[in-house]
């Protein structure tokens, strides 16, 4: 079963632990930000199924984080949290990009409610498929391509870059591999995921630009997100 990942958003960090341990308690994974810079990056990743945004934040307000990122393209869902409960609010807040708005105080269960809906929601729109940059992997048929070129993966090799794709520009250390991935823990001497990610680089880095899978000398792995040109260029100007 796959386990949903969400990020939480609220300057309010003893609201934002509760809402993490009743999620969590939910078998969810939850990430949080108690800011609005902090939140904004976090959320670009790309690397939650949803998020909670509160819209008082210091720093950068929830309206322009979900604007934000709308404008940068991601299509996680937003469920927006606050006190400010006036319909003009709401309109803003739906209109910035969010997908569902709640307001403080509320019901856990309410809340709950309202994000299995949007995980439904996104789910049956398409959760059939990873992909960063040119890398496409389907979940239901485990076929993968790179620039429209399929790869053929054994099913371990399919499902160390699957893991690797859920956990972009993390550093992954073999440890946290071997649990993730064999289920087991593996003696730190042994070359086993060392070759498996031999494996893995030979099939869908090697023949290609640019490499996605890259050695943090002395811990493990990261699977780096390809810069676009835009941001390039971005960074360019700064």
């Amino acid at each position: 079963m796959m386990v949903m990942r969400v990020l939480v958003i609220e300057d309010e960090q003893k609201m934002a632990d509760l809402i993490k341990r009743g999620l969590e308690e939910e078998g969810m994974e939850v990430d949080t930000a108690y800011d609005g810079e902090n939140g904004l990056e976090i959320a670009k990743s790309g690397n939650h199924d949803l998020i909670v945004l509160d819209l008082g934040l210091p720093g950068r307000d929830g309206l322009e984080i979900s604007h934000e990122l709308r404008e940068s393209g991601l299509k996680t869902p937003i469920l927006i949290l606050t006190a400010q409960d006036s319909t003009e609010m709401k309109v803003r807040g739906l209109d910035s990009g969010a997908d569902d708005y709640l307001t403080k105080p509320f019901a856990f269960a309410e809340m709950l409610a309202r994000i299995r809906a949007l995980l439904r929601r996104t789910q049956s729109e398409d959760t059939t498929k990873l992909q960063i940059g040119d890398l496409v992997l389907n979940l239901i048929n485990r076929r993968v391509s790179r620039a429209g070129n399929e790869v053929q993966l054994t099913n371990k090799e399919f499902s160390l870059l699957e893991y690797f794709m859920r956990h972009p520009d993390e550093i992954l250390s073999r440890e946290t591999l071997s649990e993730k991935v064999w289920e087991e823990t593996f003696d730190t001497l042994t070359n086993v995921i060392d070759v498996y990610i031999n494996y893995l680089r030979n099939k869908v880095d090697r023949q290609y630009e640019p490499k996605l899978i890259h050695t943090v000398r002395g811990i493990g792995y990261m699977f780096k997100t390809p810069v676009v040109a835009s941001q390039m260029v971005a960074e360019t100007k700064v």
